[in-house]
Parts: C-alpha cells; structure tokens; sequence
C-alpha cells in the first residue's frame, strides 16, 4: 500500500509539473498564476505547494541537476586512479550522448531556457543552484574546507558548463542544428576542462579521502 501511494504522489507531482511546464512554454512563467496552474491540473492551491515550495520549483524541478549533482557523483565515486578532470570529462560525455537536458542541447530544451531567461525571479534562482553547485564541487575537490585555488577551479567547471550551453544555445536558434549546438557545446566543454586541468598542474589537488567500502 505504501508504495502505491508513494507511487501515485510521484504521479501527481509530475501531472502538475508537466501542465505548469506547458502553460510556461506558452505564455511565459510571469504570465501565469498558481491558480491557473491548479484549475488546469485539476487540483487544489493547497495541493500544488504540498508538492512544490515556491512557483518557481514548477519549472525547475530539476535542482539536483542545476546543481550538477551527476558531475558531484562522478568526482565522489572515481577510483583512485582516475583524475578529477577525466571523470568530469567521461561523465559530461555520457550525458551527452544519453541525451541529458544539463548537457545536451534539443527544441525542447532551448524552449525550456527561453522561459528561464525571461523571468528574473527563475535566472535568480538559477544563479542561486549555480553557486550550490560550485560550493558542492569544491567539497568533492578539495574536502570539506576547500582552498581558494580549489574553490577556483570548482567556479571554472560551473562557468563552463553555463558558458558552453548558452554558446550552444546560439548556435541552435542560428542554425535550427542540433547536431552543430550539441558540437558547439562539447568543443567548449572540452576547451574548459582543459585549463581546469592545467591549474590543477599548477597547484595539484589534495587527497580527498574516499568513501569506505560497505
């Protein structure tokens, strides 16, 4: 029984955020009010923020990826072998291929942008899971009290991965080419990582002691 309602909660959560998401796509997150998005959905006010916090979570209901969390997992869970820079690398390539909204650019994602740059109060909260996310980096870089240089190259990882989608994003709304957006954002990525990697020549990353093995 738990599960199933634990099941039709997920279901529900994900009816509002889709009806939210479309009214979003075509009138723009200022234009539309919580009530519209419940008479939509066929639910209650009191509903929606049982679910979702605040208006904006309606559209960025994604926040574990707007922080990068897959890039925080990838750094925590390397072996010991493999550097920091090759498994961000490894893993900003996986999610591209596999078609990741964080690191693969299509229509729906370029629409899903539009409708973020046009809100202040959705590029707040973006700039807002930005620093989250370099905050978190930093930790599995440098530990828990991460140096400035570290805390540097985590702000440079999140710099260009925003810089590399918006570049991206140019390139589809020039060209219509996912194909030439998704090139476009993988050569930045790439030219990123690179001086990621070679400040870490420079001032070598400190061992972060892995998690134990259970």
């Amino acid at each position: 029984m738990a599960q199933l309602r634990d099941s039709k909660k997920k279901a529900t959560r994900q009816r509002i955020s889709d009806v939210a998401t479309e009214l979003f796509f075509a009138r723009g997150f200022d234009g539309v009010t919580v009530d519209e998005i419940a008479a939509a959905a066929q639910v209650s006010k009191m509903t929606i923020f049982n679910y979702f916090a605040r208006k904006e979570e309606l559209l960025l209901d994604r926040e574990d990826d707007l922080k990068l969390l897959p890039l925080q997992c990838a750094l925590r869970a390397r072996p010991p072998q493999q550097g920091a820079v090759d498994a961000l690398r490894s893993v900003i390539v996986d999610m591209n291929r596999h078609k990741h909204p964080i690191c693969h650019i299509s229509s729906l994602v370029a629409d899903w942008w539009r409708v973020v740059e046009a809100s202040p109060a959705l590029r707040a909260r973006v700039r807002e899971l930005a620093d989250e996310a370099a905050e978190g980096l930093a930790v599995e870089l440098g530990g828990a009290a991460p140096g400035g240089s570290v805390r540097l190259m985590a702000g440079m990882i999140v710099l260009t991965v925003r810089t590399a989608r918006e570049e991206a994003l140019r390139q589809f709304h020039a060209t219509a080419s996912v194909k030439k957006a998704n090139a476009t954002f993988m050569q930045l990525i790439e030219q990123g990582l690179v001086a990621v990697e070679r400040m870490a020549d420079i001032t070598p990353l400190p061992q972060v002691p892995l998690p134990a093995a259970r």
